[in-house]
């Protein structure tokens, strides 16, 4: 028997005042994609921004619905609007922000299990990282891959 060890890496900010222009402007379409959230249950409102190779930037919402499971997370309405709409071009970056009744938590939003599959789906179709930036109004993290936050990622293409 072996005994391993996994560590990773990742940059924390406690302002977007310490962040590069283009994270800081990913990040911030995130927060104002909070607005587009529709979440009467749980009224835990998230927003999501995916910068895509050429600089576009596309947003989405979580979406609850009385069906449960029925509703999106945000993450995934961003990553599959963009997918949809820009086929031919890679994911870069993706920003995700939250909070309770629309108002940005201090701890930053993390991405549930099937969002960060996804996200590692699209991180492999575009064949580049794709760089994760969680939003808190009390601190930001940024991964620089999507197998930070989902070691031993799941990838059967």
């Amino acid at each position: 028997m072996k005994i391993q060890q996994l560590a990773i890496k990742y940059q924390e900010f406690t302002s977007m005042d310490e962040m590069q222009n283009d994270d800081k402007s990913l990040a911030l379409a995130a927060i104002e994609a909070i607005k587009g959230a529709y979440a009467p249950y749980s009224n835990f409102c998230v927003g999501a921004a995916v910068r895509l190779d050429d600089g576009t930037i596309v947003t989405g919402a979580n979406q609850e619905n009385a069906a449960f499971p029925s509703g999106i997370c945000a993450e995934r309405t961003a990553m599959f609007s963009a997918g949809a709409a820009y086929p031919d071009k890679a994911m870069v970056s993706i920003a995700i922000a939250g909070g309770l009744n629309g108002v940005l938590d201090h701890n930053p939003t993390s991405p549930c299990g099937a969002c960060r599959q996804v996200m590692a789906q699209y991180q492999t179709k575009g064949g580049k990282d794709m760089s994760i930036i969680l939003v808190g109004d009390g601190k930001i993290l940024k991964f620089s891959r999507v197998d930070d936050l989902l070691p031993f990622i799941f990838d059967n293409i």
